[in-house]
């Protein structure tokens, strides 16, 4: 007896990619860009990409990895656009009272002074401390993510927690004159 199992159709397999992905891609693009907005573009040309490349995709790498890479590289590309080094930061513009509880927690952890401290960090720094340490990857993963070698994510790890403790030490000084 033939088995009559049926098979995910793309459309069902990128809908649970999605429900499993959307959130935590939406999270990481905003940390890069530092606007929710703008994050929310990127993150649907994320899924764009995904859904168009979804056939070709071989499993040499985790799911997860795969993703995370196509969201940092169109991080990457618009932080490297004309667009971006040549307006004002979206960030600035009123947005007419968006009040989700995703907005609130995020407005929240803006003010969080670690927070914004990596965030005033060089892009190659963010991104890594991004990856380690609020998208939970290893180094190994973050390697591949990034396309560099596990090397080159460990001495940025470094020294993005070199930089970050100096301006957070220094801000504690200036914040007893």
């Amino acid at each position: 007896m033939e088995d009559n199992k049926l098979q995910p159709t793309a459309e069902a397999e990128f809908e649970q990619i999605m429900r499993t992905y959307g959130t935590r891609i939406l999270r990481l693009v905003t940390f890069f860009v530092k606007d929710r907005v703008l994050a929310e573009d990127i993150t649907q040309d994320v899924f764009v990409k995904v859904y168009r490349n979804l056939p070709q995709f071989r499993g040499e790498s985790h799911i997860q990895t795969w993703i995370y890479r196509i969201a940092v590289n169109e991080c990457k590309g618009y932080l490297r656009s004309w667009s971006f080094r040549n307006m004002f930061p979206r960030s600035q513009v009123d947005t007419d009272g968006f009040d989700s509880v995703e907005q609130v927690v995020l407005e929240h952890a803006e003010r969080d002074q670690l927070v914004q401290e990596v965030l005033k960090l060089p892009t190659t720094y963010r991104q890594v401390i991004a990856l380690h340490y609020y998208a939970d990857l290893r180094i190994e993963e973050i390697a591949r993510v990034l396309g560099v070698t596990e090397g080159t994510v460990r001495t940025r790890l470094h020294r993005a927690r070199q930089k970050l403790k100096q301006n957070l030490t220094a801000q504690e000084g200036l914040g007893w004159t």
